[in-house]
């Protein structure tokens, strides 16, 4: 049970946002787009703070530590996120797994909340203790989706013949579930945006993928942001720990931005924007007007709000 963890963290959170970005597919480009909402923020003036809580492939672990080692030789200031790593506990008792990783994971967030703006976690490809509770907490949810059939099916599935919406896949009512889990704590209602990725443009499955995508919406409460497209830039950066938002020609002398570098920098942006996130004083107020709405939903309806005499 999340309940008395949630309310604990809940307790503890101070201004943070925290966003996740989760899928129980692997493959989805998790952690790519978790370290260019990274680089994205850090670029905006905001104090970021990164967990990692897929402890096997550590991926954004060993990207911000190559980004490290790459800012200290070239002696640059790429900017760079508090980061915390949590490792999975694997004993025989589940109880005690469950209260160790919690303790790791709260321990995170108390160090992280009085002096970050944000904290950007990314989750494991699979369902776990530590994914569920992180999807609890989440005030953005954020989740990359491969342009296929294959990864389409994490949130929906599809008539054979028609290839219409017939239901809700596991991770559909996974974050379906924690979202209400998070309102009845607090009252908060998650964002969550879906990000078509790896997008081929002119591919057959592209109108029908991007209708059950839309009709999907709907149903589950999600925003969709601008896609991101397969390109060379994104495969790039990540073996000198760098992102699409990094200027190249002082990054790696010599090389100059292409189009590709271009086009994927507008892609993050893109997203940024897509997330209205509370980083200015428009997306102070916006994000307060948001609040007040959600908080006044489950108030009933007055008639003497909408009936006067006459």
């Amino acid at each position: 049970m999340l309940n008395a963890p949630m309310k604990a963290i809940q307790q503890l959170r101070g201004s943070p946002h925290v966003i996740v970005v989760g899928n129980e597919k692997g493959g989805s480009g998790k952690t790519t787009i978790a370290i260019h909402i990274v680089a994205a923020l850090l670029k905006a003036g905001q104090r970021v703070a990164t967990i990692d809580l897929d402890s096997r492939q550590r991926s954004l672990t060993h990207y911000i530590e190559i980004r490290r080692g790459w800012a200290r030789r070239s002696q640059l200031d790429l900017g760079m996120s508090t980061h915390f790593s949590i490792a999975r506990t694997e004993t025989a008792r589940v109880d005690d797994n469950e209260a160790a990783e919690f303790a790791e994971f709260h321990r995170a967030i108390s160090i992280a909340q009085d002096h970050h703006d944000f904290i950007v976690i990314d989750t494991p490809p699979h369902d776990s203790y530590l994914m569920r509770l992180a999807h609890s907490v989440a005030d953005t949810l954020v989740t990359p989706l491969n342009d296929s059939f294959l990864d389409f099916d994490v949130l929906a599935t599809l008539d054979p013949v028609t290839l219409a919406v017939t239901g809700i896949s596991h991770y559909g009512q996974l974050v379906r579930e924690a979202r209400r889990h998070r309102r009845s704590i607090d009252r908060v209602f998650a964002d969550w945006v879906v990000v078509r990725n790896r997008v081929a443009p002119g591919a057959a499955s592209e109108p029908i993928l991007r209708a059950g995508l839309n009709e999907l919406a709907l149903s589950l409460g999600f925003r969709t942001a601008p896609d991101f497209h397969e390109r060379q830039a994104y495969r790039d950066c990540f073996p000198h720990g760098l992102t699409a938002l990094d200027e190249l020609s002082e990054t790696r002398p010599g090389i100059g931005a292409g189009p590709s570098d271009l086009a994927a920098r507008d892609e993050v942006q893109g997203l940024l924007a897509a997330l209205k996130l509370a980083i200015d004083d428009r997306g102070r107020r916006r994000a307060a007007v948001r609040a007040e709405w959600f908080a006044s939903r489950d108030d009933p309806l007055r008639t003497d709000d909408i009936l006067a005499e006459p």
